[in-house]
């Protein structure tokens, strides 16, 4: 299948939840640049606190699935990228940031700075705070995979129903490791998904406070 690509705004205005794949395998270069694109994802610090579990083998998605509510689109989709982060990876990762960041022009000031900060922000959090911090770092990165395979022409859906305890043993995962969402990515089967609309901007969109219409010109 040749993919239709599509610009950013194309994508955004169009994108619908996939209700079903076709199962169709992606061509390594492909699901390469999706996942390169999360990679390159901004995270507080610079800690990039994911980690991506690329389901593909169909039995390992049949049993992906079983943890899902039996979601058929997980065995459907091409690939299920599980997006998960780690609680205690800054712990490990935070001279390599530094490392990185000095490389990449990084002033002795400001690492002196992040090497005090980065643990006095992170080590007061309790499991719930850590958790939600997790689940705002990962989903920038999965959004941004999901934009980039609907560019390159793929359909997504990001699946919050499952069960993580079951996930987690499933893909053997570290105990440090929460499961925050799956990406399918595949191409669609059948007919896309009815636009749900959106709400008035006069709903959901404010100027300088809140209850004051934005003006923009």
């Amino acid at each position: 299948m040749t993919n239709e690509r599509k610009t950013l705004e194309q994508a955004v205005r169009e994108r619908r939840s996939t209700p079903s794949f076709d199962g169709e395998a992606i061509p390594a270069a492909d699901l390469r640049q999706i996942l390169d694109a999360g990679l390159r994802a901004p995270s507080g610090y610079n800690m990039q606190p994911w980690r991506f579990i690329v389901v593909q083998h169909p039995e390992q998605r049949r049993r992906i699935r079983a943890a899902s509510y039996n979601q058929a689109k997980v065995e459907e989709a091409s690939a299920i990228v599980v997006a998960c982060g780690d609680r205690d990876g800054w712990r490990r990762d935070l001279e390599e940031m530094l490392r990185m960041g000095r490389a990449g022009g990084m002033p002795e000031s400001y690492a002196a700075q992040a090497a005090a900060n980065v643990p006095g922000y992170l080590s007061g959090f309790s499991d719930d705070q850590m958790k939600g911090w997790l689940n705002k770092q990962v989903t920038i990165a999965t959004t941004t995979m999901l934009w980039m395979a609907e560019v390159m022409g793929y359909d997504t859906a990001i699946l919050e129903g499952f069960e993580q305890q079951r996930i987690c043993e499933t893909l053997r995962l570290p105990m440090s490791y929460w499961v925050v969402s799956l990406l399918a990515i595949g191409h669609l089967k059948g007919a896309d998904k009815f636009d749900g609309g959106r709400f008035d901007t006069s709903h959901t969109l404010f100027g300088e406070e809140f209850g004051k219409p934005l003006k923009l010109g």
